[in-house]
């Protein structure tokens, strides 16, 4: 691909590719496609105060930010061992996954704000350029695309051969270009971040918890700083039903489950905020065409259950770059392969995830029977 004139100043400018989203997925692509020799521009709103949730990483990422040659940089800098999990599931005790003899070792416990910040310096220091703000419009041109960024009086105008979708699961670039997020249920998560207790700290287990109940699934993992995310899962239409929009009731119910509660002795009061995200399955039709790309949740979304989001996102921003890359070079099946193997990697979690849920027999409830395959 060639060099691009690039402007700072509101002019219009070009470049190869232009990456909507400096997530995982996003920065992944973006360097992926740096380090071919293409000229990038990823673009993204202003960092907010908005809580994140914290997150896992598997091991099974560790390759992928190796072949990305960022391993040491992104992964090892600032984050814990994670062990592996546990699962109440199916019955009353719990059961242990182990990572510490799989082949990639353990996984990580991430400070989330320092990962995904490390990713974006790594794109940067391959060459890709950032632009803050959101896609306002976007344009298909002959050979090319005509997109607007920026934030409202400020907005440019960028002109890119490839546009890339890494909005998350909102899919927003996508949607502009006539595509579909097809989501499978109305998973949710209610989830809140536990601060570092103060006084002696306490050293806590380096394993996440998952532990089903009557309406859904609790997931808790520590932090890297000490804190500890907690986040009840359920469906949509059933959080209020449940109460668990409400803090006080919210934490109630984390204290009087069976294992949950184990793991946050060192808390006396909830969080100050709850955050409320969808988190179920979904799968963007088509996810890729003519020009352009989805990746990471914009393309396939995953169950938190399956605990492979940040894999998936480095996998598909990886896999949408190298398309890119093979329809740039000729190949021009490139972008509609990549689009049939996101359809069938997401028809393979779905069974899989299928498998999973019918594992828990225990309540006759809409959650689950949703997820048995009978009515509600």
């Amino acid at each position: 691909m060639s060099g691009a004139k690039r402007s700072r100043d509101g002019c219009e400018a070009s470049c190869d590719v232009l990456v909507a989203g400096a997530g995982p997925a996003g920065c992944a692509a973006a360097l992926a496609l740096a380090q071919a020799g293409a000229d990038v521009v990823l673009t993204a709103p202003a960092t907010t105060d908005r809580p994140r949730v914290g997150e896992s990483l598997a091991p099974a990422a560790g390759p992928l930010l190796e072949r990305l040659g960022v391993l040491e940089r992104v992964a090892l800098d600032g984050h814990t061992p994670c062990y592996g999990g546990r699962a109440v599931w199916g019955g009353d005790g719990p059961a242990e996954v182990s990572s510490v003899l799989g082949p990639y070792g353990p996984g990580r416990h991430l400070d989330r704000a320092r990962f995904d910040a490390a990713l974006l310096e790594a794109a940067e220091a391959a060459g890709a350029l950032r632009r803050t703000g959101r896609i306002r419009a976007v344009e298909r041109l002959p050979g090319h695309w005509r997109v607007a960024t920026g934030a409202p009086g400020t907005a440019a105008t960028l002109v890119a051969r490839y546009v890339v979708d890494a909005t998350g699961r909102p899919a927003r670039l996508a949607r502009r270009l006539g595509a579909t997020p097809c989501p499978s249920d109305r998973l949710t998560a209610v989830a809140g971040i536990l601060a570092a207790p103060g006084g002696r700290p306490v050293e806590p287990e380096r394993t996440s918890l998952v532990e089903s109940t009557f309406w859904g699934w609790w997931y808790t993992a520590p932090l890297p700083d000490g804190g500890r995310v907690l986040m009840a899962m359920t469906d949509a239409d059933l959080v209020a039903g449940a109460h668990l929009h409400d803090r006080a009731v919210w934490w109630a119910r984390a204290q009087a489950t069976g294992h949950i509660r184990h793991r946050i002795t060192s808390w006396r009061e909830p969080p100050r905020q709850l955050t409320v995200a969808a988190a179920g399955p979904s799968c963007t039709r088509p996810a890729a065409g003519p020009g352009w790309a989805a990746v990471g949740d914009a393309a396939t979304a995953t169950d938190p259950l399956a605990a492979r989001g940040i894999v998936m996102a480095l996998a598909t921003g990886m896999e949408g770059a190298r398309a890119i890359l093979a329809d740039h070079a000729g190949d021009s099946g490139a972008l509609a392969a990549y689009a049939r193997r996101i359809t069938a990697l997401h028809e393979e979690h779905l069974r899989a995830r299928a498998v999973q849920y019918r594992r828990e027999q225990r309540w006759d409830t809409p959650f689950w029977r949703r997820r048995h395959g009978t009515t509600d």
